[in-house]
């Protein structure tokens, strides 16, 4: 007995080591990317934070080609800057990469969020979510998201305001309204007021002490949560049944006949408030940049909506789900903004095994950052990139090289509700406001996303 005993071990280790010998072999006749692991921990994250993220990256490719390594955020990590890679990781082999945040900003957001997951649980999540942003969702949303942006409109008039932080009002009260209807008794400031302290937290180093950027951030986000909580159980209490979003997540059941809990409610909640705010008003802050800086496509924009006006009755201009429908040309200037400002500058992923992709090794556990913004200023993919130019989009882009949502299955769910207020609000700002920039238009700043210097100050009066 103990001769066979020691015959299995024996049997077993060798087994052990030809197979960690195969393993080993395989990796020696691979290399990893070229590039640079910068300083122990901090790696290249301050050179990533401190300068033009469009000349880190663009240098970085220059140098070392469409995949190269380098260390962010306290990860080793692989930069890739081909539409054939950006496919590979999201889409075609996207099984072997994990959808994956550092951990500091799960903790901001909510590690139960629909951005942090893969699975049954990401499955079920994305269903919930994407079934509140499809077009049925949100046609009725309309005259709703309509009047929030007249409302910001008009208080411009005569005013030098900052373009950002009004889109970023506009673009929070629209996401409140798809999270939570128009629910009686919210209390928008005490939610703005945690969420801005909140964002703040989001990009700075994860230290957890009082006195800390992180710390106060933790602490609002702990306050957000108890909002939403506390609008549960309100809700609960009257036996509301509501479609928004969050009605929506508090009806569901799984195959188990099993409730999501509170915690997983309010993660993603805040997931989508996150998601829903600052992207969007980004964006329309270069819109109103990009429109103003070439007046032919400022008059032929402003003309195609003129004409929606002019088909309505005198009594009733307010526009409908068909109205924008018929805005191609406001389309494509979105969808040209969309490019040039590329507001998602990359998306992060982690490899689940060790992975090989073009002779390289990408090892397991390593960060993997399809750069989204290489791509979309690729002159191979869209000649003159630097020059805004929406008829380019006149023909449908080649397959995964124009993703300023993401590609896959972790793409953004609420790409059509962000369209259609960047379309209502274009609308009314054309038809009825001009405005002249006010200041010096030179610069980009990064807070992370790219804007326009001091957020575009203008100064606006009504037609």
């Amino acid at each position: 007995m103990a001769l066979l005993l020691a015959c299995l071990v024996f049997t077993g280790f060798l087994l052990l080591a030809r197979f960690m010998r195969h393993t080993w072999a395989s990796r020696r006749y691979l290399r990893l990317p070229p590039g640079s692991m910068g300083w122990p921990y901090f790696g290249e994250t301050l050179q990533l934070y401190t300068q033009n993220p469009n000349m880190f990256f663009s240098a970085k490719q220059k140098r070392y080609g469409d995949i190269f390594k380098t260390h962010v955020l306290g990860h080793p990590s692989i930069m890739i800057a081909s539409p054939e890679a950006a496919k590979f990781i999201l889409v075609s082999h996207a099984h072997l990469f994990k959808a994956t945040f550092p951990s500091s900003k799960e903790g901001i957001i909510g590690p139960r969020a629909l951005f942090f997951h893969e699975g049954e649980y990401h499955k079920r999540l994305r269903k919930l979510v994407q079934s509140s942003f499809l077009p049925e969702a949100i046609r009725g949303m309309v005259s709703d998201i309509e009047a929030l942006a007249l409302r910001v409109l008009d208080s411009w008039d005569g005013q030098t305001v900052n373009t950002f932080e009004e889109m970023k009002k506009f673009s929070f009260d629209v996401g409140l309204l798809e999270i939570f209807g128009n629910h009686k008794g919210l209390n928008k400031h005490d939610l703005k007021c945690a969420y801005h302290t909140m964002e703040k937290g989001y990009n700075c180093f994860p230290i957890d002490f009082p006195g800390f950027t992180f710390n106060k951030a933790m602490k609002a986000r702990r306050h957000l949560s108890a909002i939403v909580s506390k609008i549960i159980a309100q809700r609960r209490q009257h036996k509301q049944l509501c479609k928004d979003l969050l009605g929506t997540l508090m009806d569901s059941n799984n195959e188990a006949c099993r409730k999501l809990t509170d915690e997983q409610i309010a993660d993603n909640v805040i997931g989508v408030i996150f998601a829903a705010q600052d992207t969007t008003a980004s964006v329309l802050t270069w819109l109103v940049k990009f429109l103003k800086e070439n007046p032919t496509l400022l008059e032929a924009v402003t003309a195609e909506h003129d004409i929606i006006r002019q088909r309505k009755s005198i009594d009733d201009k307010s526009l409908t789900w068909d109205d924008t429908r018929k805005m191609p040309l406001t389309s494509r200037v979105i969808q040209e903004t969309l490019r040039v400002s590329t507001i998602l500058s990359f998306t992060f992923r982690e490899a689940v095994e060790d992975v090989e992709y073009k002779g390289y090794l990408i090892p397991k556990g390593w960060k993997v950052m399809p750069l989204f913004r290489n791509i979309h200023h690729s002159p191979e993919l869209f000649p003159d990139p630097h020059k805004f130019d929406p008829s380019r989009f006149e023909k449908p882009p080649k397959p995964n090289t124009f993703m300023p949502f993401g590609n896959g299955v972790h793409s953004c769910p609420g790409s059509e509700l962000a369209k259609l207020e960047m379309l209502i609000l274009v609308h009314h700002l054309t038809t009825k406001f001009r405005w002249e920039f006010v200041g010096p238009l030179n610069g980009i700043q990064y807070g992370p996303f790219p804007l326009p210097k001091h957020g575009l100050p203008i100064s606006v009066s009504r037609k």
